[in-house]
């Protein structure tokens, strides 16, 4: 089921490390190439001969270690696998992750990979609850790492709670998912826009909106996990560059429109960016003062480019466009109409009202309108909402279902 698939496994020192011998027992089984970073804490709970016997691949312990006279670096490691599996993943690795530090092979071969990284935490539960391990976690799955467990059972120091590493066997099941799951849009191009544009009013203000891209970030992150090719144009957000995928960073609803028009030859295109209707005529290139009166300004606005209904209506346009209809009132019927205005295959509608902390939230509530029906998913987290539009989009690329 793995086969020609090569896996990187770290094995960081916990005492679930000795479940990594099992890992790496299902791993060969499924005809995967397993090659195995161990750390100094690590070696000390499972040796390198037991580990390299059962991988029957090579095992990696210093930064500098030499093998057939060549220096092995941590960049050579990370480009050569298909995944990345952390296990166990104690917080101590956890926080160099999320931290950025880079003191030995693990953590540096995390910083330097390209490639799709999984994690298995493993730890005490007052560690796993701690508030800088949370934090820490939170600012991994912005980055697109993946994380399975941990669970809640007996934990090592005698006591019960979360914190317990997945067994093995959920982990291969979650490996297999993800690289099985790779294939499903291999070959394909996709275009994603996200975040919010900027229109300058004048060298210190402009006008914008709410959106964090949290969103269209996520859908990026779940069609590249598919396997696609993917481009994320993204207006201005506070979110790091998801993995695996190529990122523009753009400004205004222009800007925006130039480089989406670079990307060719795309099968997908998602606007899930909440651009800007309108901007300024002629922003001040200086600061706007207020007058003695305090009389505001006139600005003079003309409308922004409608990025949606031009890739609509290019020539090549891709063979799925899918928008995205933000409302305040009757979803539904609005995203339904727009849908029809801008041409696009699909549009993914949501209630943005005031309360339904939406925007900047992690959860969204959408309703899917194509040209033959309507599905309204139940409220989930926007990283489901993107696994969920993902696997829509990989079917109706392959059969035609939904289109």
């Amino acid at each position: 089921m793995l086969e020609n698939k090569k896996i990187l496994l770290i094995i960081s020192g916990g005492i679930a490390a000795y479940k990594s011998l099992e890992l790496i027992r299902g791993l060969r089984k499924n005809k995967a190439e397993v090659n195995c970073i161990l750390t100094e804490n690590a070696s000390k709970i499972v040796t390198p001969l037991v580990v390299a016997s059962l991988s029957e691949g090579k095992v990696h312990q210093e930064m500098f270690s030499l093998v057939n006279g060549s220096r092995i670096g941590h960049v050579q490691l990370s480009r050569g696998a298909d995944l990345i599996v952390a296990a166990p993943a104690t917080a101590n690795l956890i926080a160099k992750m999320a931290l950025g530090i880079a003191d030995n092979l693990a953590s540096t071969t995390l910083l330097a990979a390209n490639k799709p990284v999984m994690i298995a935490p493993a730890m005490n539960t007052q560690m796993w609850k701690h508030h800088a391990t949370q934090k820490n976690m939170k600012t991994l799955e912005e980055q697109g790492i993946i994380c399975t467990g941990p669970k809640k059972g007996g934990l090592a120091c005698g006591e019960v709670g979360e914190g317990r590493m997945s067994e093995p066997q959920d982990i291969l099941d979650e490996i297999i998912k993800h690289l099985t799951n790779t294939e499903s849009l291999k070959g394909k191009k996709a275009l994603v826009t996200s975040g919010a544009t900027q229109e300058p009013i004048d060298a210190v203000r402009f006008l914008s909106n709410y959106s964090s891209g949290k969103q269209g970030h996520a859908i990026a992150k779940a069609l590249a996990e598919k396997g696609a090719d993917v481009t994320l144009v993204s207006g201005v957000v506070s979110l790091p560059d998801p993995a695996g995928v190529k990122t523009v960073h753009v400004k205004t609803a222009d800007e925006m429109m130039t480089a989406c028009n670079q990307e060719k030859s795309v099968d997908i295109a998602v606007c899930a960016a909440a651009v800007a209707d309108w901007k300024i005529v002629n922003p001040s290139k200086s600061k706007m003062k207020k007058t003695d009166d305090l009389t505001p300004p006139k600005l003079e606005m003309t409308p922004n480019i409608d990025i949606l209904a031009s890739i609509c209506k290019q020539p090549d346009r891709p063979k799925l466009v899918i928008g995205f209809a933000a409302e305040t009132d009757d979803v539904i019927k609005n995203a339904a109409t727009k849908r029809k205005k801008k041409g696009c295959n699909w549009i993914v509608a949501n209630d943005v009202s005031i309360d339904t902390k939406v925007f900047g939230g992690d959860n969204n509530k959408v309703h899917l309108i194509t040209e033959n029906k309507t599905e309204s998913w139940a409220e989930m987290t926007k990283h489901d909402v993107a696994e969920k539009l993902a696997t829509y989009i990989a079917e109706a690329l392959t059969n035609e279902k939904k289109t």
